[in-house]
């Protein structure tokens, strides 16, 4: 894989095309978890934990030490009756629930898997005969929605503190980190090709454009567009989109294959999906860029809250905790390649730091309104 570097003036553009390249030299063994055939190992490494050593879930990437943070074995065991209903896919994260069920035989867990969106509207549906104990979402805003709704309940100090302000609330804590990004193909451009302004791109970038406009990461982004920019200047970026013909697929995994694939030059997609293209094929030549400072560099979350239908709301919050432990840190960094949210964990590969990043001042909660931008996306004429 080709990265083509340019200056900079703080390094931080240099270092965040350096991650695609050090993280595809991961090659095959990179989303092992992913496809439910086990995870990485590694070293021995620092953690909280005065006696056991931090276990890593499954097998596969040499040269990662085990991480720091507070061990499973550390923390409150699980005993007892649970129900989690889980916005984000078994194939992802299916292994970590499942070693996290096999820790403790008085553990009986239960987990729905669905779509975020569709679980709120569950959970609502139900009332207060719903089953959920925790609501475990791809994003912030199916949280921030739940909230709003009177269907959570505060999670306790010591929890939430784990992770810095701007990804938690009282009543829902990150678990698990995702950047916006600009993936483009490597044979056709140079990193300094493609703009850094979000704006931009519909009118500005020559290439062929395509998206992912149905898939709830993109209009996460979209409504952090409305947000940060006015309805007006996102409409105009919608229908200029339309007008150019971006090619329109059904996820943000498929984009960055067609990437790859040559049939269009760049997207709009989650940072991941690029290393998970890579993942099958190291020499693909794709790599990613990032905009500065605007909805294309939002960093959103996974995140999991405690129903207020729960029957037992310490265990419920103790299997929250247990997501932000350091074997389920290290998953995330490892098995779907999203930023670990406690600090003693880092996330694979270069990739520049949370800090690094150029992120929009927003509030997270903010991206649960989303009928607005489906309206809007609508009215542009965007096909969803």
């Amino acid at each position: 894989m080709t990265i083509h570097d340019s200056t900079s003036n703080d390094g931080r553009d240099v270092r965040r095309r350096k991650f695609l390249a050090a993280a595809g030299a991961v090659g095959a063994a990179g989303l092992a978890g992913c496809n439910g055939t086990g995870d990485d190992d590694g070293s021995d490494g620092d953690d909280d934990a005065g006696g056991d050593a931090v276990g890593q879930i499954g097998s596969g990437r040499a040269g990662r030490g085990a991480p720091g943070g507070t061990s499973m074995s550390e923390m409150p065991a699980l005993e007892g009756e649970l129900t989690v209903y889980s916005g984000r896919g078994e194939f992802l994260v299916g292994e970590l629930v499942s070693y996290i069920d096999d820790l403790y035989d008085d553990l009986d867990l239960t987990v729905r898997y669905g779509g975020s969106t569709d679980l709120v509207n569950q959970i609502a549906n139900e009332g207060e005969g719903s089953p959920a104990d925790v609501f475990y979402s791809v994003n912030a805003g199916a949280l921030g929605a739940l909230a709003d709704a009177g269907r959570t309940q505060a999670l306790p100090d010591d929890v939430t503190e784990k992770v810095r302000e701007e990804f938690r609330t009282e009543q829902w804590v990150g678990t698990s980190g995702r950047a916006r990004t600009i993936p483009y193909n490597t044979d056709e451009y140079d990193e300094g090709d493609l703009p850094d302004d979000i704006m931009a791109y519909p009118e500005e970038f020559d290439g062929d454009l395509g998206w992912a406009p149905s898939y709830g990461s993109a209009q996460a982004f979209i409504t952090a567009m409305r947000i940060l920019e006015g309805e007006e200047a996102t409409r105009e970026w919608l229908e200029a989109m339309v007008e150019r013909g971006a090619a329109t697929y059904p996820d943000e995994f498929r984009t960055c294959q067609e990437i790859a694939d040559g049939e269009i030059d760049a997207a709009f997609t989650n940072h991941y999906y690029i290393q998970r293209v890579l993942d099958g094929n190291p020499e693909a030549p794709i790599a990613t860029t990032f905009t500065e400072g605007d909805a294309g560099a939002v960093f959103n979350v996974a995140g999991a809250a405690v129903v207020d239908t729960a029957s037992d709301a310490d265990l419920a919050s103790n299997f929250v905790r247990h997501l932000l432990s350091a074997e389920a840190q290290d998953y995330f960094a490892r098995s779907t390649f999203e930023y670990p949210l406690i600090p003693e964990v880092e996330p694979i590969g270069d990739l520049p730091s949370i800090d690094e990043l150029d992120v929009p001042d927003l509030d997270l909660s903010q991206l649960s309104n989303l009928e607005p931008t489906i309206d809007l996306m609508r009215d542009a004429g965007v096909q969803i």
